[in-house]
Protein backbone atom coordinates (compact mmCIF):
# COMPACT_ATOMS: atom_id res chain seq x y z
CA UNK A 1 0.00 0.00 0.00
CA UNK A 2 0.98 3.87 -0.89
CA UNK A 3 2.34 5.27 2.10
CA UNK A 4 0.47 8.90 2.90
CA UNK A 5 2.11 11.65 2.27
CA UNK A 6 0.97 14.54 3.96
CA UNK A 7 1.80 18.53 3.32
CA UNK A 8 4.74 19.84 5.29
CA UNK A 9 2.53 22.65 7.11
CA UNK A 10 -0.72 21.70 8.73
CA UNK A 11 -2.25 24.99 9.60
CA UNK A 12 -4.82 24.90 12.18
CA UNK A 13 -7.98 27.40 11.36
CA UNK A 14 -9.16 28.12 14.95
CA UNK A 15 -12.08 30.11 15.21
CA UNK A 16 -11.15 31.71 18.55
CA UNK A 17 -7.95 33.52 17.15
CA UNK A 18 -9.65 34.71 13.39
CA UNK A 19 -10.14 38.18 13.17
CA UNK A 20 -11.61 38.01 9.45
CA UNK A 21 -14.05 35.51 8.43
CA UNK A 22 -12.96 32.08 8.32
CA UNK A 23 -12.98 32.16 3.70
CA UNK A 24 -11.39 34.75 3.80
CA UNK A 25 -8.12 33.85 5.98
CA UNK A 26 -8.20 30.34 4.01
CA UNK A 27 -8.17 32.30 0.85
CA UNK A 28 -5.27 33.62 1.93
CA UNK A 29 -3.01 30.78 3.19
CA UNK A 30 -4.43 28.77 -0.25
CA UNK A 31 -2.55 31.74 -2.20
CA UNK A 32 0.28 31.63 -0.25
CA UNK A 33 0.52 27.66 -0.65
CA UNK A 34 -1.16 25.99 1.77
CA UNK A 35 -2.88 22.75 1.16
CA UNK A 36 -4.02 21.31 4.09
CA UNK A 37 -6.02 22.81 6.96
CA UNK A 38 -7.82 22.24 9.87
CA UNK A 39 -10.95 24.01 10.50
CA UNK A 40 -11.54 23.93 14.52
CA UNK A 41 -14.32 26.01 16.22
CA UNK A 42 -15.12 24.91 19.93
CA UNK A 43 -17.41 27.95 20.59
CA UNK A 44 -20.07 26.95 17.27
CA UNK A 45 -23.21 25.62 17.82
CA UNK A 46 -23.47 22.04 15.93
CA UNK A 47 -25.41 23.97 13.00
CA UNK A 48 -22.63 27.12 12.76
CA UNK A 49 -19.76 24.49 12.56
CA UNK A 50 -21.71 22.64 9.91
CA UNK A 51 -22.50 26.26 7.80
CA UNK A 52 -18.89 27.73 8.15
CA UNK A 53 -17.66 23.49 7.53
CA UNK A 54 -19.32 23.68 4.42
CA UNK A 55 -18.29 27.30 3.38
CA UNK A 56 -14.60 26.17 3.65
CA UNK A 57 -15.17 22.89 1.96
CA UNK A 58 -17.44 24.52 -1.51
CA UNK A 59 -14.50 27.13 -1.31
CA UNK A 60 -10.97 24.71 -0.86
CA UNK A 61 -11.69 21.02 -2.19
CA UNK A 62 -12.18 22.45 -5.69
CA UNK A 63 -8.61 23.67 -5.21
CA UNK A 64 -7.37 20.63 -4.19
CA UNK A 65 -6.63 21.75 -1.12
CA UNK A 66 -7.33 19.29 1.73
CA UNK A 67 -9.93 20.03 4.60
CA UNK A 68 -10.30 18.50 7.97
CA UNK A 69 -13.12 19.52 10.31
CA UNK A 70 -11.59 18.86 14.34
CA UNK A 71 -13.59 17.33 16.59
CA UNK A 72 -17.29 16.13 14.73
CA UNK A 73 -17.43 13.46 12.89
CA UNK A 74 -21.12 14.28 11.96
CA UNK A 75 -20.36 17.93 10.32
CA UNK A 76 -17.27 16.78 8.67
CA UNK A 77 -19.36 14.32 6.89
CA UNK A 78 -22.07 16.08 6.38
CA UNK A 79 -20.17 19.06 5.06
CA UNK A 80 -18.12 17.09 2.68
CA UNK A 81 -15.02 17.85 4.22
CA UNK A 82 -11.83 15.42 3.42
CA UNK A 83 -11.53 14.16 6.58
CA UNK A 84 -11.47 14.59 10.59
CA UNK A 85 -9.54 15.01 13.21
CA UNK A 86 -10.06 13.86 16.93
CA UNK A 87 -8.75 14.06 20.18
CA UNK A 88 -8.55 12.09 22.91
CA UNK A 89 -11.76 13.53 24.63
CA UNK A 90 -13.55 12.43 20.92
CA UNK A 91 -15.18 9.49 19.22
CA UNK A 92 -12.97 7.02 19.44
CA UNK A 93 -11.24 6.23 16.21
CA UNK A 94 -12.93 3.32 14.68
CA UNK A 95 -16.38 4.60 16.05
CA UNK A 96 -15.30 7.79 14.11
CA UNK A 97 -14.46 5.93 10.96
CA UNK A 98 -17.74 4.07 10.85
CA UNK A 99 -19.96 7.81 10.92
CA UNK A 100 -16.96 9.19 8.02
CA UNK A 101 -16.21 6.47 5.86
CA UNK A 102 -13.11 4.65 4.73
CA UNK A 103 -12.36 6.79 1.89
CA UNK A 104 -11.66 9.76 4.25
CA UNK A 105 -9.03 11.10 6.22
CA UNK A 106 -8.88 10.45 9.35
CA UNK A 107 -6.40 12.21 12.06
CA UNK A 108 -6.18 11.27 16.18
CA UNK A 109 -4.26 13.35 18.36
CA UNK A 110 -1.60 11.91 20.97
CA UNK A 111 -0.29 13.36 24.19
CA UNK A 112 2.39 10.34 25.34
CA UNK A 113 3.54 7.13 24.45
CA UNK A 114 0.62 4.98 25.02
CA UNK A 115 -1.69 6.75 23.36
CA UNK A 116 0.47 6.64 20.47
CA UNK A 117 0.73 3.03 20.12
CA UNK A 118 -3.26 2.77 20.72
CA UNK A 119 -3.62 5.09 17.50
CA UNK A 120 -1.25 3.33 15.21
CA UNK A 121 -3.25 0.08 15.50
CA UNK A 122 -6.76 1.85 14.38
CA UNK A 123 -7.46 2.94 11.21
CA UNK A 124 -6.79 6.26 11.55
CA UNK A 125 -4.30 7.86 8.61
CA UNK A 126 -2.08 10.10 10.75
CA UNK A 127 -0.84 10.98 14.11
CA UNK A 128 -0.60 13.63 15.75
CA UNK A 129 1.74 14.10 18.64
CA UNK A 130 1.91 16.95 21.11
CA UNK A 131 2.49 19.94 23.05
CA UNK A 132 5.93 19.77 21.23
CA UNK A 133 6.75 23.10 22.96
CA UNK A 134 4.24 24.95 25.65
CA UNK A 135 1.23 26.61 23.88
CA UNK A 136 -1.09 29.15 24.38
CA UNK A 137 -3.96 28.32 21.92
CA UNK A 138 -5.42 25.88 24.14
CA UNK A 139 -7.02 26.85 27.55
CA UNK A 140 -5.83 23.24 29.37
CA UNK A 141 -3.24 22.12 27.48
CA UNK A 142 -1.81 18.86 28.28
CA UNK A 143 2.13 18.74 29.31
CA UNK A 144 4.52 19.69 27.02
CA UNK A 145 6.02 16.52 25.30
CA UNK A 146 9.23 17.50 23.68
CA UNK A 147 11.05 16.56 20.63
CA UNK A 148 12.37 13.42 22.44
CA UNK A 149 8.85 11.85 22.16
CA UNK A 150 8.99 12.64 18.22
CA UNK A 151 11.83 10.42 18.31
CA UNK A 152 10.63 7.94 20.59
CA UNK A 153 7.37 7.27 18.15
CA UNK A 154 8.72 7.68 14.63
CA UNK A 155 9.89 3.95 14.28
CA UNK A 156 6.62 2.50 15.83
CA UNK A 157 4.50 3.22 12.67
CA UNK A 158 5.26 4.38 9.19
CA UNK A 159 1.67 6.67 9.12
CA UNK A 160 2.67 9.90 9.28
CA UNK A 161 3.37 11.77 12.05
CA UNK A 162 2.16 15.44 12.56
CA UNK A 163 4.05 17.56 15.12
CA UNK A 164 1.76 20.04 17.35
CA UNK A 165 1.93 22.60 20.06
CA UNK A 166 3.94 25.81 20.41
CA UNK A 167 5.78 25.34 17.05
CA UNK A 168 7.46 28.20 15.27
CA UNK A 169 9.55 29.48 12.54
CA UNK A 170 12.50 28.79 14.35
CA UNK A 171 11.49 25.39 15.66
CA UNK A 172 9.97 23.67 12.52
CA UNK A 173 12.72 22.18 10.87
CA UNK A 174 14.23 20.87 14.18
CA UNK A 175 10.56 19.35 14.67
CA UNK A 176 10.86 17.36 11.00
CA UNK A 177 14.50 17.00 11.72
CA UNK A 178 13.75 14.56 14.62
CA UNK A 179 11.04 12.85 12.42
CA UNK A 180 7.63 14.23 12.51
CA UNK A 181 6.01 14.64 8.48
CA UNK A 182 4.30 17.60 9.17
CA UNK A 183 4.26 20.71 12.15
CA UNK A 184 0.62 21.57 13.00
CA UNK A 185 0.96 25.79 13.10
CA UNK A 186 -1.81 27.61 14.78
CA UNK A 187 -0.74 31.13 16.58
CA UNK A 188 2.34 31.84 14.79
CA UNK A 189 1.10 32.05 11.33
CA UNK A 190 -3.02 33.05 12.81
CA UNK A 191 -1.86 35.41 14.83
CA UNK A 192 1.09 37.26 12.47
CA UNK A 193 0.26 40.52 10.54
CA UNK A 194 -0.04 39.00 6.96
CA UNK A 195 -0.60 34.94 7.47
CA UNK A 196 0.37 34.35 4.05
CA UNK A 197 3.35 35.82 4.16
CA UNK A 198 4.53 33.97 7.42
CA UNK A 199 2.94 30.51 5.58
CA UNK A 200 5.21 30.98 2.95
CA UNK A 201 8.02 31.42 5.17
CA UNK A 202 7.20 28.02 6.77
CA UNK A 203 6.78 26.14 3.38
CA UNK A 204 9.85 27.32 2.32
CA UNK A 205 11.67 26.58 5.48
CA UNK A 206 10.01 23.00 6.13
CA UNK A 207 10.65 21.96 2.06
CA UNK A 208 14.56 22.93 2.61
CA UNK A 209 14.30 20.93 6.28
CA UNK A 210 15.78 17.06 5.46
CA UNK A 211 13.37 14.39 7.36
CA UNK A 212 14.80 10.94 8.86
CA UNK A 213 14.45 8.11 6.53
CA UNK A 214 11.23 6.03 7.67
CA UNK A 215 12.13 2.28 7.19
Amino acid sequence: MKRLVLPRLYVILDAALLTIPETECAEKLTTAGVRLLQYRNKGASARELFELSKRLSSLLIPLGVTLVVNDRADVARAAEASGLHVGQEDLRAEAARSVIGAEKLLGVSTHNLEQFKEAAATSADYLAVGPVFSTSSKANPDPVVGIELIRRVRPLTDKPIVAIGGITLERAAEVIRAGADSVAVISDILRAPDPGQRARQYIELLEAAKPVAVV
